[in-house]
């Protein structure tokens, strides 16, 4: 049996929004899923989530061609190549977007979140920075695979705010880490076994900011393919009051009776 990523993604501005600073890439043919969320006003979000996602890929994509190709950063103990090397990634897409903010007054303060996925055989690496999620959806159970990097989350985590006061709290935007800030930036990263039947849900908090996550659930599990689910998510999201741009990228792992040559040619028609 082969293993076989089907995707579906979606972006919409929102309904208050003028435009959209979000950003995503799908790269089917490395298994690499990346999106941003952008900040810092007029075009500057735009520009910052576009930098974070083309440098992710175009770093793993020279990798794929020259396996030798330096890390930015040390690596990180105890975890594989392919996710240190999606941790390099980032971590440049970091020094990109800060050097893109020192150029000029208008720019400044001009930064973005990072999610991104690489699947390797049963493998998956998790690598974020910001507050852009990753979920899994199991056996009916969502899971939340990254931690927020804001700071009403480290309030919640440290016991000083309850879920409740965090989700009406006006620091809501607040950041504790982002690309763009600082000349480096500390990149959370883990691996997870993938299971067939597995959902990947990755996400702007224009979506988290409108649906709970029983809502989301409810679609990943009741739409028929992957792209079906983004769609709806989307459309929810907006129908709540749209309030941010909303971007979703949902995966799904299964086994299929298919021979590599099907299966690459699933993945570029799927990209088409």
């Amino acid at each position: 049996m082969a293993t076989e990523i089907e995707f579906g993604a979606q972006s919409d501005t929102g309904c208050v929004r003028e435009n959209n600073e979000d950003s995503y890439r799908v790269a089917p043919e490395m298994s690499l899923f990346v999106l941003s969320d952008g900040m810092g006003g007029l075009e500057s979000g735009e520009v910052a989530s576009r930098m974070a996602v083309d440098t992710v890929l175009e770093h793993c994509r020279e990798a794929e061609a020259n396996p030798s190709l330096p890390f930015a950063g040390e690596n990180i103990q105890g975890i594989c190549g392919a996710s240190n090397r999606l941790a390099s990634a980032i971590r440049l897409a970091n020094e990109v977007v800060y050097r893109a903010a020192q150029q000029g007054a208008g720019q400044r303060g001009m930064g973005a979140t990072v999610v991104a996925v690489r699947f390797a055989d049963e493998r998956m690496s998790v690598a974020h920075v910001g507050d852009s999620r990753i979920y899994r959806l199991r056996g009916g159970e969502l899971e939340q695979l990254t931690q927020d990097h804001s700071f009403v989350a480290e309030q919640v985590r440290r016991g000083k705010m309850t879920a409740e006061e965090a989700g009406s709290s006006t620091m809501q935007n607040v950041l504790v880490r982002a690309l763009g800030i600082d000349a480096a930036v500390e990149v959370d990263v883990s691996e997870e076994l993938v299971i067939e039947g597995d959902t990947i849900l990755l996400c702007s908090d224009g979506l988290t900011r409108e649906l709970s996550d029983a809502q989301i659930a409810a679609v990943l599990g009741e739409c028929a393919n992957a792209q079906e689910a983004a769609g709806r998510l989307v459309d929810l999201a907006k129908q709540a009051g749209g309030g941010d741009n909303v971007t979703v990228i949902v995966l799904r792992h299964a086994a299929k009776p298919v021979g590599a040559f099907a299966r690459i040619g699933k993945w570029f028609k799927n990209s088409a």
